[in-house]
């Protein structure tokens, strides 16, 4: 398509000589005898750009050049001068005019002007159409979580709305999904908070006491071993983020303490009457159904609203197996940076299928774990069967021994109970260590032990 240039002058030579100059050059041209016929130009058929006389009647070059601005800011005005007015015409330019050009007219002069207003223009249109192509592609990371699918997405662009707000997260997720990650991210992408603390807490591994103290902090002697005044958490954080995982554990007592400080903002340390005011950002996590824990009369129903405001569910690896390829690849380069003098470059099409057929009950950090275990036991610069664990192994022989139509997701799923009841076997039982064993939360074994009935064999 022909860019359009539009000439306005009072001169019927300037206006002919021009024409003949830019149609030559393979430009449409329109004309105009003064500002307000060029204006109504402007307002039919929006030119790239407009070269205009400075002195015209009925409508000055400067008051043209405002209102083409105002009306079509992409237009680009070239203003055509005498020797006497430079000075205005230099003025014009801070008003928005691209260049000037003095009388008498060189062809070569406006051939020059126009071809770098025209190739500004291409880079402009260019970068905005590569823009809006990076935009609606999907991304494959975000502040260090990986994943492309649809549901990790969503949740990129839920964190980039709300991070910069003030108000309470909860996100939920099985172990091992990335709950951290999030976490992090909300902070980071906070404008007013980036700079300031992240605090993370692990609820689940104090006793309520500790959890107290550790959380809201003490004073001198109020408890036994507590020889000197201590900041909890909460100050630390003020003015940045605090990170609350597996809070589900806390005792009613935490409950009501902590849903003070988010209506209130404030609380007292353990053994003091001093009121603590804090200015903190609270992200909450957990693996377990909240909802159910209300009904149970474990959790307050007032505190679970006050955290969901911003709910953020983390999808299982399962449900976003296509990410797998993705994941493997970042944790192979993560894991040979670690190492050093080990280089994997990739993995066979055979361990891949593998990966892609296991449920992954510890997700995505069970996902680590075995690559990094894969990694270190590798010989060679890429990944073979006989570099994972051994019920992978095992998952790959039995399709071959299996008859009748058995899918592959039930083989993997026998495979897991072998392997749990193999670990409890070597664990005596102990559920901690067999859970540590098998890069899972021990909530998460429960549930397994419950699907797969090794409870009733435990009894």
């Amino acid at each position: 398509m022909k860019r359009h240039i539009l000439i306005t002058d009072d001169e019927p030579l300037t206006r002919k000589s021009l024409l003949e100059i830019l149609k030559f050059e393979g430009y449409r041209v329109s004309l105009a005898s003064d500002g307000e016929e060029a204006l109504k130009i402007v307002k039919k058929d929006i030119p790239d750009v407009v070269i205009a006389d400075l002195k015209m009647p009925r409508m000055d070059g400067i008051t043209l050049l405002r209102k083409i601005k105002k009306y079509s800011p992409d237009t680009e005005v070239v203003l055509i001068t005498a020797y006497g007015t430079i000075e205005t015409a230099v003025e014009a330019m801070k008003e928005g005019a691209f260049d000037y050009i003095t009388k008498p007219i060189i062809d070569s002069e406006i051939k020059i002007v126009i071809q770098r207003i025209l190739e500004q223009k291409r880079l402009v249109e260019e970068n905005k159409v590569l823009k809006e192509k990076l935009e609606s592609k999907e991304r494959a990371s975000f502040c260090e979580i990986i994943g492309k699918n649809s549901k990790m997405q969503k949740i990129y662009d839920l964190i980039e709305t709300v991070a910069p707000t003030n108000a309470t997260v909860l996100i939920t997720g099985e172990s091992g999904t990335g709950k951290r990650l999030i976490a992090r991210a909300l902070h980071s992408c906070n404008p007013y908070r980036k700079d300031k603390s992240f605090v993370e807490v692990s609820c689940g591994a104090l006793p309520e006491n500790l959890l107290e103290s550790e959380l809201f902090g003490h004073v001198k002697g109020s408890f036994t071993g507590a020889l000197r005044d201590r900041k909890g958490r909460f100050e630390v954080a003020s003015g940045g983020t605090i990170f609350l995982d597996e809070i589900d554990t806390f005792s009613p007592k935490l409950q009501v303490k902590l849903l003070r400080v988010l209506q209130e903002g404030e609380f007292e340390r353990v053994g003091d009457t001093k009121t603590v005011k804090v200015d903190v950002r609270v992200i909450a996590a957990t693996n377990q159904d909240l909802k159910k824990l209300i009904r149970e009369g474990l959790f307050r129903e007032d505190l679970y609203y006050r955290l969901n405001v911003i709910p953020i569910h983390v999808p299982p690896l399962r449900e976003r197996k296509d990410d797998i390829p993705l994941l493997v690849e970042h944790f192979l380069k993560k894991s040979s940076e670690r190492l050093k003098n080990k280089v994997i470059r990739d993995i066979s099409q055979e361990v891949l299928e593998l990966l892609l057929a296991y449920d992954w009950p510890g997700n995505v950090r069970e996902l680590e774990n075995i690559v990094e275990r894969a990694v270190i036991l590798c010989k060679g610069e890429r990944i073979e069967v006989d570099d994972l664990p051994e019920f992978f192994k095992e998952i790959n022989e039995k399709p071959k021994e299996t008859k009748g139509n058995v899918s592959l997701k039930e083989v993997v799923k026998l495979s897991e109970k072998e392997l749990i009841e193999k670990v409890l076997e070597e664990c005596q039982g102990n559920r901690k260590k067999a859970a540590q064993i098998l890069g899972i939360n021990r909530t998460t074994l429960y549930n397994k032990l419950k699907a797969y009935g090794i409870l009733k064999k435990e009894k």
